[in-house]
């Protein structure tokens, strides 16, 4: 699984080309201020992960946070688990350009698989950053992911809030969540939630609303981009509003009422619904 993604339309309605997606798009989607914020979200919640700690990345894409985690966290062992081979291909060279240790295994977390005696209940912290929204049975994800966790095992979940917009459905979204959803799904999947919250607001809220105003003509940019055909202006105006966001993002409410990203902490303590 991956964190952002572009696929055609109908792709929504059965698997998406998550190995196009980053053969195609890594480039763009790497520096994105969305996924910036979304990191720091994710290291503010974390905790404090250190020696003798494992953190599992689950659905790692090209390793942007994993990279991160591994880096903020020297001491812990960082590994990623990612549907697609052109993902764990690009974090695998990512990890080794940067000299970090960390490692990244394929696997589809919707299917049944044994999991090997090194990575089986080893991670005592885990993140799962805009991925559920991806797929059509986000409990059976998290259900199979828990194979990878140690009892007590603090899990981050990031997911898209909000109004889906045409860019949001061409690129796969599913659902996007409230937070009586997201504490739901957790505590189906045998989590103790001790934290959700709607963040976000404002700025994240108004970036939304201009993916959601350009539509598909933010689908064509970044195809033209991908492609190498957008022209030295439009790159340069692209990039302006993108560092303006990135700025804009550090005021962020953590929480509000209105905030469209969904951000929720977990406890592992068994399988099953908590009650």
């Amino acid at each position: 699984m991956s964190r952002s993604q572009i696929v055609p339309d109908d792709a929504a309605e059965g698997r998406d080309e998550w190995d196009r997606h980053w053969a195609l798009y890594g480039e763009p989607a790497a520096g994105n201020p969305a996924n910036n914020y979304r990191h720091r979200l994710v290291m503010a919640l974390l905790g404090h992960p250190g020696a003798g700690d494992t953190i599992l990345d689950i659905g790692s894409g090209q390793g942007e946070l994993a990279l991160l985690l591994q880096q903020r966290f020297p001491e812990a062992v960082v590994k990623g688990i990612e549907y697609s081979a052109q993902g764990v291909q690009r974090a695998r060279m990512a990890a080794e350009a940067a000299g970090l240790p960390i490692e990244f295994t394929r696997r589809d977390l919707l299917e049944p698989a044994a999991v090997g005696p090194t990575l089986r209940s080893s991670a005592t912290f885990a993140v799962c950053s805009e991925v559920l929204e991806h797929v059509d049975d986000p409990g059976l994800l998290l259900r199979n992911a828990a194979a990878y966790l140690a009892s007590g095992c603090r899990l981050v979940v990031t997911v898209p809030g909000g109004p889906r917009s045409a860019f949001d459905r061409h690129i796969g979204h599913r659902r996007h969540f409230a937070p009586a959803g997201l504490r739901h799904l957790l505590e189906g999947a045998g989590f103790e939630v001790v934290h959700v919250a709607r963040a976000g607001f404002p700025f994240f809220n108004l970036y939304r609303l201009a993916v959601i105003a350009r539509g598909r003509r933010l689908i064509a940019d970044l195809e033209r981009a991908a492609s190498s055909d957008d022209d030295g202006a439009g790159a340069a105006t692209q990039g302006a509003v993108l560092a303006f966001f990135d700025r804009a993002f550090r005021f962020n409410m953590a929480s509000s009422p209105f905030g469209w990203q969904m951000v929720a902490v977990g406890r592992f303590v068994g399988t099953g619904r908590v009650r």
